[in-house]
């Protein structure tokens, strides 16, 4: 299944969640979109209730079902708690840092700027969003794009920056600190629903 394009707002309206994490996406029409959006919800099965969840952090991290389930998997194979340690490894992804760092508006937004090529890890110039950053990795801004705009514009716009993440203005470069606490998350998130939803 392709990754979805259309607006974003939607989808946050349909799951009642703020999947841009800002609430600008259910402030004007807190309700689900279409005809019908605003009559009353239905009542999920048990069943629903751990789909919809799985598809709220799978559609705020902008992955695929693919993608999330390789994910998941893989968060199974490692020593700790699944659901935690899949957070872990979405909040590691470099378009995620991009954005937590606020070299971009949304995630989205720091997607593009990495497909675009202006972001390095390491020194070493990254163009895969979904490439795994490990603590202590650097991510700065390509020489030859320190004066672009977007980026320019989003950082002028920030208003603050997580405790797992370091940012030096001046030299357009932060630092990977450490693997986020379960409590610098989103609380919305029930993540030990996704691993029911998996492991049914």
């Amino acid at each position: 299944m392709a990754r979805y394009t259309g607006p974003a707002y939607r989808k946050s309206r349909r799951l009642n969640f703020s999947t841009l994490e800002n609430g600008k996406d259910l402030a004007r029409r807190p309700y689900a979109p279409g005809q019908h959006g605003n009559d009353r919800r239905k009542k999920l099965s048990e069943y629903g209730v751990q789909l919809q969840e799985k598809q709220k952090v799978r559609i705020m991290y902008g992955l695929n079902e693919k993608q999330f389930r390789r994910l998941f998997e893989k968060a199974s194979k490692i020593k700790g708690v699944t659901g935690e340690n899949l957070l872990k490894l979405l909040e590691s992804r470099l378009d995620n840092l991009v954005y937590r760092m606020g070299l971009a508006n949304t995630r989205r937004g720091a997607r593009q700027v990495v497909n675009h090529g202006h972001i390095t890890v390491n020194g070493v110039k990254v163009n895969i969003p979904s490439y795994s950053c490990k603590p202590g990795d650097v991510i700065a801004v390509k020489e030859t794009s320190l004066d672009h705009v977007a980026i320019k514009s989003a950082l002028e716009g920030r208003t603050s920056l997580p405790a797992y993440v370091s940012f030096d203005k001046n030299k357009m470069s932060g630092t990977y600190v450490r693997y986020p606490e379960r409590s610098e998350l989103n609380a919305e998130i029930n993540e030990s629903l996704i691993v029911e939803f998996y492991n049914r």
